[in-house]
């Protein structure tokens, strides 16, 4: 018999009926962590709709991927702080569209039985797109290393984000930011508590809005973790 094929699935922004399925979807993804609250995700939509996406099978109506985010300040905070201090906690409250021009990428996550079907590829997506539709000018976020703990014994955890960088490893997670246009201006300790994968450790990236970005707001990253150009002998021809 052939298997009933996969449903559409669609991007769209977040109601309160999802929440039971964002729920059930962070116990999937988050075995060691405490699932998003009705109370966060009650927050997130009181104080900035636009910004939280899910992603939802249509056939069923089963939420597989969440995308949630704010708007930050950035000099308001410090590049060695916690997940938790740049989300209040995961309730947003610090938001603020009125001055900051940064949309802090407080999650991303994919059911991880629909791997490699574009779902995560439609949540950045959207978010890019409420990002230059805002007119703001980057997106920042902490990319946990999930691989990390595999090689921790070895190597600290710049050196892994260095090599992750160079392709000389994968990470499930920061691969996947950097393909999608993200570079990595740091690396965080103590980013998430309580993550066996990453050992709290998270890559700090950034993907700048280039309807808006100026040549200054490229010229602060971190040189060490620039990732190597080809040279296209095509150019000089």
């Amino acid at each position: 018999m052939t298997p009933p094929r996969p449903g559409k699935i669609i991007v769209r922004q977040t109601t309160p009926q999802d929440f039971d399925g964002i729920e059930r979807l962070s116990r999937e993804v988050y075995t060691a962590a405490v699932p998003w609250s009705s109370l966060q995700l009650s927050t997130h939509l009181e104080v900035f709709p636009e910004g939280q996406f899910v992603a939802v099978e249509t056939d069923s109506g089963r939420v597989v991927g969440m995308a949630a985010s704010l708007i930050v300040l950035w000099n308001d905070y410090e590049i060695s702080m916690d997940w938790e201090a740049f989300t209040d906690r995961g309730m947003f409250r610090n938001h603020d569209p009125a001055h900051g021009r940064t949309l802090y990428g407080a999650e991303v996550m994919v059911n991880p039985q629909m791997q490699r079907r574009g779902i995560g590829l439609k949540l950045y997506q959207a978010r890019r797109e409420m990002v230059r539709s805002l007119g703001l000018l980057r997106i920042r976020a902490g990319a946990r290393l999930r691989g990390y703990h595999r090689y921790a014994a070895r190597m600290s955890a710049e050196e892994y984000v260095l090599r992750v960088v160079q392709k000389k490893l994968a990470d499930a997670t920061l691969s996947f930011q950097l393909r999608e246009g993200f570079e990595v201006i740091g690396v965080v300790a103590n980013y998430l508590h309580h993550d066996p994968e990453s050992m709290g450790y998270a890559a700090l990236i950034e993907w700048l809005n280039a309807e808006v970005a100026k040549p200054e707001d490229y010229a602060g990253r971190d040189p060490r973790f620039a990732r190597p150009v080809k040279n296209d002998l095509s150019q000089l021809l």
